[in-house]
């Protein structure tokens, strides 16, 4: 008797293939195994789903062989492999092919040049624990399964720790761990930390590392030979078999969240991992996401709260300066320098310190302010910032509201309007105009560019061989330098405006977190840490909050926000994109896109609290060539929105050629 079965092709079609196993394989075939097969006139692989029984009444293809150079998928991984699928409306044999290394298997160990993945430490013990990381880990401990738990610690309270004691006792039940972070700017001082501490048992996989050295790593891993690995959200593909632990941490940031192709958010991904497993997943931060907050309140993942930091050290003083009073202050100075943080800089070069200055360069969008009373222009309908485009064209990129700039500020009526943006290379040239003996080092995506440039300036921080540190966000966070006494905020206003309902959210967070940086090491009763906050808008919430460390306040008021629009954690939402090389199918793609689904909205009752906005132009609205538009879905229910998508997507039949429609569940970026 013949037999079928149910293959996920690693092709971009979204259902599973079925196909014929060979009187060869049949009967020693299962779950999990990969395996070559035909698609049309080429060769792919696929990864085996299930039998099937009731097939159709015609010739199907036979499955060409097995491929053993690689480990059966164990079931709870494909399991999670076809959430994945089905959650973020992806082909799920595109999204079975990111388990497997993209190079075979070495057979041999080739010298490298290049600096090892993961370097040798001296052996450290562990320190004396506080009291609140005692009471965390007894707390964590006493779960057993799976449980979800928010490790809510102000910055340097010592979350790190907690982790490394856990992954010990973890380690001990002959159980094995998975750490994610959020980026690679965040992993060379904690792959330390975790090498000191566990020596050669710790694996890693990030972008920084080439293929070979990917690849050997993964195997490390599934081979056994490592029992903890560490990586960004891509460590997730790595199958870890006898997971006791999943660790994330700085959970909040947005950098878990993938923007292309398979569309997945690593923290949610790794929650789902950890069910499917049975064991617990640690999500910590000093400024936890919204989500994970609303859940914690609402008692689906344990709350566990750090409020001091370590050695009894003190939190840093923040004083939030106004530049509009700065206008006509001394001349000699930028404009967005005040003298305030100016003498705060030579004071602390003075004292042999270190200085950090910090600059949002995703504000280099255009963001219309009034310089005089701090205005800036929003959109009537969705409560968000306007985006300049050309010299007085304001667009909303969410509903397509226009506008065009007035000459004179519309609230004050006096002050004009202009667009602010500064880069790092402007700044780092006036300070050393400014400061002409300090040592000053830029750290940004064009400055560092691989493993060892970052590795490099880590080191000059730690020997004090910088003086001032210029950076963008892969300084802002996770980083520990115990010179560094001095942060300057440059310019705040351009994070609050983002056109993104979470832009005074990721204000807050950046704030919160850049400030953790400084003075980290300072006792209680010496001279605190100093955060020194540039603004037009001293009066935004996201620094006021900030200014005093109060998320739970933060949080409070803007879930209240969030709730009036359904904005999630409170709704949910899909964005569409809808993308071509022709403007007009474009367009008219996106038009009766939005039609069928105000359509669907019309026709099922199931449907009705699904508000779909748009089509409007995206903001970055040709890219590589491509016309892009989008379409935002807002709905109540996880559930319910996505099979809202699947059935406005339909069959894709009307889709012109040439035209490609893209979905992105609970979108982290909307830009």
């Amino acid at each position: 008797m013949a037999e079928y079965w149910s293959v996920a092709v690693d092709a971009p079609i979204r259902e599973p293939l079925t196909y014929q196993a060979p009187d060869s394989l049949a009967g020693g075939l299962f779950r999990g195994q990969r395996v070559k097969l035909p698609l049309g006139k080429r060769q792919t692989t696929g990864v085996l789903l299930r039998p099937q029984k009731d097939v159709p009444d015609v010739k199907l293809k036979e499955i060409s062989e097995l491929d053993d150079t690689h480990p059966t998928l164990p079931d709870f991984f494909l399991k999670w492999l076809e959430w994945l699928a089905e959650y973020y409306l992806h082909p799920v044999g595109t999204v079975a092919s990111l388990a497997y290394p993209s190079l075979s298997k070495a057979t041999k160990e080739r010298k490298s040049k290049r600096p090892p993945p993961i370097k040798e430490y001296a052996q450290s013990q562990a320190p004396r624990l506080t009291d609140e990381q005692q009471t965390v880990i007894n707390k964590i401990s006493e779960q057993k399964g799976f449980s979800t738990h928010l490790l809510f610690g102000v910055t340097g309270s010592g979350k790190t720790e907690v982790y490394l004691q856990l992954l010990d006792k973890t380690l001990n039940e002959g159980k094995r761990g998975l750490v994610l972070v959020p980026e690679i700017s965040l992993t060379p001082q904690l792959i330390q930390r975790f090498a000191a501490r566990f020596g050669n048992r710790i694996a890693v996989l990030h972008s920084q590392l080439t293929d070979r050295e990917r690849t050997n790593q993964w195997w490390d891993i599934v081979e056994g030979r490592k029992d903890i690995l560490i990586g960004a959200r891509s460590a997730l593909f790595c199958p870890v078999q006898n997971l006791g632990l999943i660790i994330v941490d700085e959970e909040h940031e947005p950098s878990y969240k993938q923007d292309e192709k398979l569309k997945y958010h690593g923290r949610d991904a790794a929650i789902m991992l950890a069910k499917l497993v049975g064991c617990p997943i640690i999500l910590g931060s000093a400024t936890p996401s919204l989500e994970s907050w609303r859940n914690a309140l609402e008692g689906r993942f344990h709350l566990h709260e750090m409020k001091k930091r370590v050695e009894d050290r003190s939190l840093p003083e923040v004083r939030i300066i106004d530049l509009k009073a700065n206008e006509n202050k001394n001349k000699s100075l930028p404009h967005w320098l005040s003298q305030e943080l100016a003498d705060q800089i030579q004071e602390t070069l003075e004292r042999k310190e270190q200085v950090a200055l910090f600059l949002n360069r995703r504000g280099m969008a255009p963001l219309v302010i009034c310089q005089d009373c701090g205005f800036v222009h929003e959109c009537p309908n969705c409560d968000i910032s306007l985006t300049l485009h050309g010299k007085n064209h304001l667009v909303c990129h969410y509903c397509d509201y226009h506008e065009t700039m007035k000459d004179h500020c519309p609230d004050c009526k006096e002050g004009h309007l202009s667009s602010v943006g500064l880069g790092t290379e402007q700044l780092e040239t006036e300070i050393q105009r400014l400061f002409p003996e300090a040592k000053i080092a830029r750290a940004d995506r064009d400055e560092i560019t691989n493993r060892a440039d970052l590795e490099e300036l880590i080191e000059q921080m730690e020997t004090k061989e910088i003086d001032i540190l210029i950076g963008t966000q892969m300084i802002a966070k996770g980083l520990d330098f115990p010179h560094l006494t001095l942060v300057g905020l440059i310019l705040v206003d351009v994070g609050f405006n983002l056109p993104d309902f979470r832009a005074t959210e990721r204000s807050f967070q950046l704030i919160t977190q850049v400030s953790g940086r400084a003075g980290r090491h300072i006792k209680v009763g010496e001279r605190p840490g100093q955060v020194i906050v540039q603004t037009y808008n001293p009066d935004h919430p996201s620094l006021l909050f900030a200014q005093h460390a109060d998320f739970r306040g933060f949080a409070s008021m803007e879930l209240e926000h969030r709730q009036v629009l359904n904005y999630p954690p409170i709704g949910k939402l899909i964005s569409i994109r809808i993308q071509g090389t022709s403007l007009s199918k474009v367009q008219e793609t996106s038009r009766l896109c939005s039609q069928r689904g105000q359509q669907l909205v019309r026709q099922y009752n199931v449907y009705e609290n699904i508000e779909v906005l748009g089509p409007a132009e995206a903001p970055l609205s040709k890219l590589r060539g491509q016309h892009r538009y989008h379409i935002l879905l807002k709905g109540l229910e996880s559930r319910i929105i996505n099979q809202f998508c699947r059935q406005l997507f339909g069959d894709e039949s009307w889709v012109p050629s040439g035209i490609r429609l893209s979905a992105d569940v609970d979108p982290i970026h909307l830009l």
